[in-house]
């Protein structure tokens, strides 16, 4: 990718303070966008990231399981710099929802709900709103392998929510095209962020997977930079798999 691809561009990514997420805001920098830094309550390592990149960065707290909120935040995204060009939807949890307790049960699929999915249909709702008014725009939601092939016992939830995110995608590449709206989903394995930081190097569970690694953050980040750049529109309605082969369909 030629340095600049990106200039002139405004993204907002969200959950953008460590992980996928802070790796992503680091590329889509290096290529000249301004890029708005969404977190949710790690402020301090927000504020490192935004320190790193210097300028054409800015800060944006929202909770996004927080419906007014996530509402709020893009408004506030949008006010920065006159609109958006770029939607990265990012944020997300993996939380459990143990099918033995009821109560654990249905907290998981309502936090589910919010967070790895009505949080970002939201967005991507008034990301199609602002993008008619732009003549077009990109979406990119961060899905994952657990949309195709469902998750664990433990997680049933957030399979089905990122599965949900994954329709929503392609239903808005279908049906907004037209408009120069383009919609992609990349689907990560498991990935070197906090949610597999207790993997130690010589855990059994490295050795099934065909690069022997859990994929960097920056491999997904990579993709998402370029896609972002609107180089390849008729990628729109993809799913862009990034699991270093763990997972083939």
């Amino acid at each position: 990718m030629s340095a600049g691809m990106l200039t002139g561009k405004t993204v907002l990514v969200t959950g953008a303070s460590r992980g996928i997420g802070r790796a992503t805001a680091a590329a889509l920098h290096r290529e000249g966008a301004h890029v708005i830094l969404h977190y949710g309550n790690d402020k301090d390592s927000a504020q490192a990231t935004a320190n790193r990149l210097g300028e054409r960065v800015h800060l944006l707290q929202g909770d996004l399981q927080d419906r007014a909120k996530r509402l709020r935040v893009w408004t506030e995204a949008t006010a920065w710099r006159g609109g958006v060009d770029v939607l990265v939807n990012n944020a997300g949890a993996w939380l459990a929802s143990d099918i033995d307790d009821a109560g654990a049960w249905q907290y998981g699929w309502q936090a589910n709900y919010e967070l790895n999915l009505l949080a970002p249909a939201d967005l991507c709702r008034q990301a199609i709103l602002g993008f008619r008014e732009r003549g077009g725009g990109i979406i990119i939601n961060v899905t994952s392998r657990s949309a195709h092939r469902g998750d664990d016992a433990e997680h049933l939830a957030y399979g089905a929510a990122k599965g949900g995110l994954l329709a929503l995608t392609k239903g808005i590449a279908r049906g907004y095209g037209k408009e120069n709206i383009l919609a992609y989903a990349v689907a990560p394995g498991w990935v070197a962020t906090d949610i597999s930081a207790h993997i130690s190097p010589d855990n059994p569970m490295l050795q099934t997977l065909p690069l022997g690694e859990v994929t960097p953050p920056e491999d997904i980040a990579e993709m998402i930079a370029f896609l972002a750049s609107g180089r390849s529109r008729h990628t729109t309605g993809a799913t862009i798999d990034i699991t270093g082969a763990d997972y083939v369909r």
